[in-house]
């Protein structure tokens, strides 16, 4: 690991928390569930990782802790009352030791994800865990294996990170196949599929380094917590996998709706990391697998809508009023791909364009050229651009084919490598 900074003072748990987590003492898991108004499916989830627990984990001492951002509904109530029903039924011939205890309780600070976790981290380094993870809460997919498959490469193997990898729709994820694990991939040289998946295990050690973190007011605190624990693990050079977790069933979201946000705050966290593990990524050529747990298996998918002409008419309408803006951190080549692109019926943005579009972003990030939330904000209808143009390619074809075609994206991300750190190095 890098050189450890000044730990940030820590906001206080709740008195009766605190208490709750002297009681317990030290436990050999963890299992910790951010959650906010979530009272639809977070009993299934509940049921899913108490079962799990006891049917992989029966000798061990256990607890999930349930984050919760302010519930309004009956979120928390049902986390602490959701009977997991007869285990000898589940168990078949395991019987845990005693059941798994449960900490529900709020979190301070920003409201968001990343919030969420920090406490989960701090009850965990409070509590000794050996082996943590965290699932989201609204999963309609979970299985008691999740458990075992994110938990035991840490218990029995000695990884410290566990990154899911999940059968998606090939237009679930749009973030994460254009931008996150593309430049994740480049940057540090690991093939891990979904970088800001949502679910992960990790090591109790890697929990209180996590505390470590000193901006919990910024990105962090809210969407950008997945790819600052994967980045965190992989640029500090750690034991990581992938656990193959079978389908990710939850609520997606149309990439033209309501992914700004999201995007802001995972990019603007990922360029920041960049800046922060510099020495790790400088250098870094092409990429290697890293080891998988679990059979990867096909499963039924639900469809996400795209409304790929709304796409384009965002992506044509940015290219006719944005270039002042963009003029301030993008080439002229990349410019004048940018109008060729825009002026067929559908946009047809070439991956090398789109690599050189996504460096110099974050060169530009890097360098101040504008404003860091103006720079990503206008990142995101070129994005809706090149999303535009992987449906367009893709529609017709199979699953296999599209992600056949995001590795041919991944392949672009690695070659236009030496680019993007010529570009991050000096101002242009």
């Amino acid at each position: 690991m890098t050189s450890p900074r000044a730990t940030p003072a820590l906001p206080p748990l709740d008195a009766s928390v605190a208490e709750k987590v002297k009681r317990l003492g030290p436990v050999d898991v963890l299992v910790g569930i951010p959650s906010f108004n979530n009272e639809r499916t977070i009993g299934h989830v509940v049921r899913a990782v108490v079962a799990g627990l006891a049917r992989h984990f029966p000798g061990a001492r256990a607890v999930l802790v349930n984050s919760d951002g302010g519930s309004t509904d009956g979120t928390r109530e049902i986390v602490e009352r959701t009977d997991v029903g007869s285990l000898a039924e589940i168990l078949v011939d395991a019987v845990p030791v005693a059941p798994a205890a449960r900490i529900v309780t709020g979190y301070h600070g920003v409201p968001g994800k990343g919030s969420a976790f920090r406490t989960i981290f701090r009850i965990a380094a409070e509590l000794e865990a050996k082996a943590c993870c965290v699932v989201d809460s609204d999963l309609r997919s979970i299985t008691p294996e999740w458990v075992e498959l994110l938990l035991e490469p840490v218990t029995a193997h000695g990884y410290e990170f566990v990154a899911p990898l999940y059968g998606r729709h090939r237009y679930d994820g749009t973030i994460t196949n254009t931008i996150v694990y593309p430049l994740t991939r480049a940057l540090y040289g690991k093939r891990i599929r979904q970088p800001i998946g949502g679910d992960f295990g990790f090591s109790g050690k890697l929990a209180a380094r996590f505390l470590e973190f000193d901006d919990w007011e910024g990105p962090v605190a809210r969407y950008g917590i997945d790819i600052f624990m994967t980045t965190t693990a992989v640029a500090e050079k750690l034991k990581v996998a992938q656990a193959y977790l079978g389908a990710k069933i939850h609520d997606p979201k149309d990439p033209g709706g309501d992914l700004q946000p999201m995007m802001v705050q995972v990019v603007s966290t990922l360029f920041a990391l960049m800046e922060r593990y510099e020495p790790s990524w400088k250098g870094v050529a092409g990429s290697e697998a890293v080891p998988l747990f679990g059979f990867p298996y096909t499963v039924g998918l639900e469809p996400v809508p795209v409304k790929v002409e709304r796409l384009a008419s965002i992506f044509q309408q940015a290219a006719a009023d944005l270039v002042p803006i963009w003029e301030g951190f993008l080439s002229e080549r990349s410019l004048a791909e940018i109008d060729e692109a825009a002026r067929g019926r559908l946009p047809a943005l070439r991956d090398d364009t789109w690599v050189r579009i996504v460096s110099e972003t974050a060169a530009g990030w890097r360098h101040r050229l504008l404003p860091g939330e103006t720079l990503i904000k206008s990142l995101v209808p070129l994005y809706l651009g090149k999303v535009a143009t992987f449906v367009a390619e893709t529609e017709a074809g199979t699953a296999d084919e599209a992600e056949a075609r995001l590795e041919e994206l991944a392949l672009a991300y690695e070659r236009g490598k030496p680019e993007l750190e010529a570009l991050w190095a000096r101002r242009s």
